[in-house]
């Protein structure tokens, strides 16, 4: 089974089942968003979406209303395609660790959702996650997925490695292979047994050859898609790798074993 571990909701979704197609992917797992680039028709377009994704990654975006609609938004998609969409469910972090617990049990296990993701904390600010390891614990073990890339800091994913030890049932998965702090990312998946490495993104083929090289058993395909492309991305980790049982597990094996498909 091939599965891409990370991917958005898409407008119209029925795109982003053609992009699955035509990669040959079986299953994906979907968050929710509130950007839409897919949605631009020109430059301007393109900047007022991507200025919506900055303040996501930014950990600006505090809403009530985006959340809302991100999850509704989801779960449609989800409901229409539950044979290709796994859904995470992404929460709010500036609540008390109380709420944050009885939103990761109303809003993700409640609707259905597999995992909680992708969390986007501010940057230096990936200490926010806690609260949403204890309660995906308590929810027996939960995969948790934040954001990698800019602008999160090298220090950050430090901290998330820190916080992944706290609580060893918790598959802790740092998105994009940690952007431009790749090579961090990676000593620190390889010297902590729940952090997994999703390929999202990779801007060096050789950041992915050495991840999947260091970490074998804890890296996930994805494409990130519509930022990334599923195609792209599934070429890269066979470009790295040969036919067999390590390309297999990079390309879902892994994953499905951590839900349980």
């Amino acid at each position: 089974m091939i599965i891409d571990a990370h991917s958005h909701v898409h407008d119209p979704v029925h795109t982003h089942v053609a992009l699955l197609d035509e990669a040959g992917v079986d299953r994906v797992v979907l968050f929710g968003t509130r950007p839409h680039p897919e949605r631009a028709t020109d430059l301007a377009s393109f900047r007022r979406e991507m200025s919506v994704l900055n303040e996501t990654v930014s950990g600006r975006s505090t809403g009530a209303d985006g959340y809302r609609a991100a999850w509704e938004e989801l779960g449609a998609a989800c409901a229409a395609h539950p044979d290709r969409f796994i859904g995470f469910g992404k929460v709010r972090l500036d609540r008390p660790a109380q709420q944050i617990a009885a939103e990761v049990e109303r809003e993700v296990v409640g609707r259905g959702f597999r995992g909680i993701g992708e969390l986007t904390p501010p940057p230096d600010g990936a200490g926010q996650v806690e609260p949403v390891l204890q309660a995906a614990a308590d929810q027996g073990g939960l995969p948790v997925v934040v954001h990698g890339f800019a602008p999160t800091t090298a220090g950050d994913l430090a901290t998330l490695a820190g916080l992944a030890r706290r609580y060893p049932s918790v598959p802790l998965v740092i998105s994009q292979l940690g952007g431009l702090n790749w090579l961090t990312a990676i000593e620190l998946a390889r010297d902590t047994t729940n952090v997994y490495l999703d390929l999202s993104t990779a801007n060096i083929v050789f950041a992915v050859r050495l991840a999947i090289d260091e970490v074998p058993d804890r890296t996930l395909f994805g494409s990130d898609a519509p930022y990334g492309d599923p195609v792209l991305a599934r070429a890269t980790v066979e470009r790295v790798t040969r036919p067999g049982a390590l390309r297999d597990r990079v390309l879902g094996g892994t994953l499905a074993e951590l839900l349980g498909l």
